[in-house]
């Protein structure tokens, strides 16, 4: 389990591209990167440009990256106070099952902040966490030779106006929430990790070490 507080967003993928290297090494069975982004919007293989809602300047202006990635979904965005999990995972070691992982992923959230006293669940055809029919958590994932990357995102406190930038995800019809949004103030990310890290370990029967990549 890899703690790297908060990075630009070729960092974090430079740091999970040396996990995926150790996994599929066979070094370990698996990682967990938590970290916070610098404000970032990223687009994954399913985006499409009416998702974006300024032009390439105005994010420059607004000091906003624009990334194209390699997960799967839609635009979403990162920023400080947003808990970001990457796992990497040999699937091998548990099920090589890509909906399975999927749910796993949603329930570790749901039941993070539910700790905290939010209701949050599933909506129907889409991936993701959701409280009071507004997301609170977006998840998506690539997984190559059965070995997971990318994640989940997890709004704490960050600011929400950052959002309004894009379309969240491609959906329209629902906005987007936060746990201090939700009622629960004076989280720390760090606190929130700490809860996250305790539902991944019983999700996939296992213990986190934590450790640094050089």
């Amino acid at each position: 389990m890899i703690k790297s507080g908060q990075l630009t967003y070729e960092e974090g993928l430079r740091l999970q591209q040396k996990a995926w290297d150790s996994v599929a090494a066979g070094e370990w069975d698996g990682a967990l990167i938590l970290l916070e982004h610098s404000p970032v919007v990223t687009l994954g293989r399913n985006h499409a440009t009416p998702e974006l809602l300024l032009s390439s300047e105005e994010y420059r202006e607004r000091g906003i990256e624009v990334v194209h990635c390699k997960r799967g979904g839609k635009a979403t965005c990162h920023n400080p106070g947003q808990l970001v999990g990457y796992p990497i995972l040999n699937l091998t070691n548990w099920q090589q099952d890509s909906h399975w992982y999927l749910r796993l992923l949603e329930q570790a959230v749901i039941n993070t902040v539910g700790k905290f006293g939010i209701v949050a669940g599933r909506k129907e055809v889409y991936t993701g966490v959701w409280a009071n029919d507004r997301k609170i958590a977006a998840i998506g994932v690539a997984i190559r030779r059965w070995i997971t990357s990318h994640g989940f995102a997890l709004n704490v406190h960050n600011d929400l106006d950052l959002f309004s930038a894009i379309v969240p995800c491609g959906i329209s019809e629902f906005g987007v929430t936060s746990m201090l949004a939700e009622g629960v103030a004076g989280l720390s990310v760090g606190e929130v990790a700490d809860v996250l890290i305790r539902e991944m370990e019983v999700a996939l029967q296992c213990s986190f070490v934590t450790t640094e990549i050089e």
